[in-house]
């Protein structure tokens, strides 16, 4: 969707990299051989991004990584267009209206890397309807166009993954009032 909008394919993939999940870092070469595409591509890419202050470049001894700018006046214009387009934000609002006692969901896997892989791995704390749950899963599989792989947890056990590190770079979608969790965020409900 970005693309007819955005003709260059390495800007599109540099935003939905840093914007899908802005505490995310990355340095040239790395993006580079992610899109798979020359370094001098993502550089003129990046260039662009951070003199009109979309990105922020940090030296790191010889590399310099380039992050979201979360206080530009277009980031959460910004935000909102990359988790449309990668089906995100309709993903969290389908499985937050649909399921039972939902706690809290939480993305995970390529998607909180900022890959557009094409499967969208959610971890869903709550005491959920597995049922329902498959049925919501299927439905928004065939809108979003993107396979989901969703995770049901209790609080005890996604703090015991999450300091073992076997789930990483954990981007939190939404959280309920009231809730005492981890990795907290604001509502966008």
């Amino acid at each position: 969707m970005l693309n007819g909008i955005i003709t260059s394919k390495t800007k599109v993939n540099l935003l939905v990299k840093m914007f899908l999940n802005p505490a995310m870092k990355a340095y040239l070469r790395e993006l580079a051989k992610e899109f798979d595409v020359s370094t001098n591509s993502v550089r003129t890419e990046l260039n662009t991004l951070t003199e009109n202050n979309i990105l922020i470049a940090e030296r790191d001894g010889r590399n310099i990584y380039y992050r979201a700018n979360i206080n530009h006046p277009l980031f959460p214009e910004l935000s909102s267009m990359v988790r449309k387009i990668t089906g995100i934000d309709d993903l969290a609002n389908s499985v937050i209206e649909r399921l039972g006692n939902l706690e809290a969901v939480y993305l995970v896997g390529d998607y909180a890397r900022g890959v557009d892989s094409g499967i969208i791995d959610i971890v869903l704390i709550g005491d959920i309807d597995l049922r329902q749950l498959e049925d919501v899963m299927v439905k928004t599989e065939k809108y979003i166009k993107r396979k989901v792989r969703p995770l049901v947890l209790q609080w005890e056990d996604f703090e015991i993954l999450s300091k073992k590190g076997t789930l990483k770079n954990i981007v939190p979608l939404w959280l309920k009032e009231n809730v005492e969790g981890p990795f907290r965020i604001q509502n966008k409900s």
